[in-house]
């Protein structure tokens, strides 16, 4: 679930709670605390796998002609 601050700014994006929550995920993950590594290399080694699935579907569902009914997935 996305972190909640009280000086933080309003993200009113699509996905901006999945959004920050991967960042999150990629951005505290050992493989680039420890290890040095940049985020988009821990994504080719599959860390936060889930996490970016379901931003992705956030995004696709975004296309979608059937998510004005539905609703968008994700938060």
């Amino acid at each position: 679930m996305p972190k909640y601050y009280e000086d933080k700014e309003e993200d009113s994006r699509a996905c901006a709670g999945i959004r920050e929550d991967f960042k999150a995920c990629l951005l505290q993950h050992d493989c680039v605390v420890k290890e040095g590594k940049m985020p988009s290399d821990c994504l080719k080694e599959g860390h936060c796998k889930a996490l970016q699935t379901s931003f992705f579907e956030c995004k696709r569902s975004m296309l979608d002609a059937r998510s004005r009914f539905r609703g968008r997935k994700g938060y």
